[in-house]
């Protein structure tokens, strides 16, 4: 059972060592406004830390939805300059940003996938530059999540509904690695050192590409990577050298994807969660770096919509690998939540990558990127592909192979 020590030990994570909040620096937290109670616990530890000033933005995914189905596209996609002025003001502040979901897997299942992505479209035209602050680590940010009774019921769906809201109160704190009378801050920082050695020995190989082979899941796919890629893993860094987690939890390592060397066959492994609607069964076919036919067995309208939002959609930001043995994963459990279950599974994105994986990509320009052979996009969309029988196999500029993954694990 989740304790209030626990609790509070949570809420000392996130700002110590998920965004690592410095003295004088402000925060902003994005959070439902049924979590109040510990966002509440996340201000405390903020002043606690130094913050200059917390500002809190409060939502209410029902809410979002009505708004969704009530008003037109236009009335939808009309943002108002003070959003852009507020996100400028932020941002020249050099705010940090701490995101607490709690979200309804498949919420927004009846709502048209057309106006979620014009707005999503609209967002992206209005704020501009402005949406790379935290891509490029221009400050520290991080992802966390809490559970809510109607996630809970997704997961477990033969439990009542206290019983399944205990279940998985107690899985999102174990793979967190808060656990009662134990210093989560030693165990993060014992994790982080495992995950950058793995993204060390990743980037001594300097592989040209990776080859991914499944027979569970037929997946045959060849990945090539940018020149001069970086593998990240164990937190990011931001530009003026301030180490941060991103994602609470993660298991993974990751880097950047040629925009035109990818090939074959890729089959999802767990659905994905886009936009409040749930796509089952994905699968893409790929050449030359870009998606040229796909599917679903459940929501491919709304996977059509996802690879039709822009140029960059149909190519790829971001190959990750991840253990079968993560603890996510042994923990046989479907999250329905892309935080999660990417931790318990090799992913892909569509779209936009992170500058960071390319060696001084955070100081490039957006052309300068896609001159680097780099993707470009507005949409940053992760999907599972990861299987218990995964044989994943570095290629050498000469064609050498070097084993990386065998039985879905890695060999070193």
């Amino acid at each position: 059972m989740v304790t209030e020590n626990m609790q509070k030990t949570f809420a000392n994570l996130a700002i110590r060592q998920g965004i690592n909040l410095q003295e004088g620096q402000s925060l902003i937290i994005g959070a439902n406004v049924r979590d109040a109670a510990f966002v509440r616990m996340c201000v405390e530890e903020a002043y606690a830390a130094g913050a200059k000033k917390v500002m809190v933005d409060w939502r209410d995914e029902l809410v979002t939805r009505t708004h969704y189905l009530k008003q037109s596209t236009e009335t939808l996609c009309d943002i108002p300059d003070w959003i852009v002025a507020r996100e400028t003001y932020r941002q020249g502040e050099g705010c940090c940003f701490l995101s607490i979901k709690s979200d309804i897997p498949g919420v927004n299942k009846d709502v048209d996938p057309e106006k979620m992505q014009a707005l999503s479209q609209a967002s992206a035209k209005k704020m501009g530059e402005l949406n790379r602050f935290y891509m490029t680590n221009r400050a520290q940010w991080c992802v966390i999540s809490l559970p809510s009774t109607e996630w809970a019921k997704v997961v477990f769906p033969e439990l009542p509904e206290e019983e399944a809201m205990e279940r998985l109160s107690d899985l999102l704190y174990a793979v967190s690695r808060v656990r009662e009378g134990e210093d989560a801050l030693q165990e993060w920082a014992e994790h982080n050192a495992t995950l950058m050695e793995r993204a060390k020995k990743m980037n001594d190989f300097n592989f040209h590409a990776l080859h991914f082979k499944s027979e569970q899941s037929g997946t045959d796919l060849t990945v090539g990577l940018v020149k001069d890629h970086i593998w990240s893993g164990g937190g990011s860094v931001t530009q003026s050298g301030i180490r941060f987690n991103p994602n609470i939890p993660t298991e993974e390592i990751f880097t950047m994807p040629s925009r035109t060397r990818m090939e074959g066959y890729v089959k999802a492994s767990m659905p994905l969660d886009y936009q409040g609607g749930l796509i089952k069964g994905l699968w893409l076919k790929v050449k030359d770096g870009r998606v040229t036919e796909h599917g679903a067995d459940e929501g491919e309208d709304r996977l059509a919509k996802l690879l039709d939002t822009d140029e960059g959609t149909r190519s790829f930001g971001e190959v990750a690998l991840v253990p079968y043995d993560s603890p996510i994963s042994q923990s046989g459990i479907l999250f329905y939540k892309t935080l999660y279950d990417e931790n318990a599974s090799c992913h892909l994105a569509l779209g936009r990558p992170y500058p960071k994986n390319l060696k001084g990509g955070e100081g490039m320009s957006i052309e300068e990127l896609k001159a680097h052979d780099a993707n470009e996009s507005d949409q940053h969309v992760d999907f599972m592909f990861g299987t218990q029988d995964m044989q994943i196999d570095g290629l050498a500029e000469d064609g050498t192979r070097t084993p990386v993954f065998r039985e879905g694990n890695f060999v070193f």
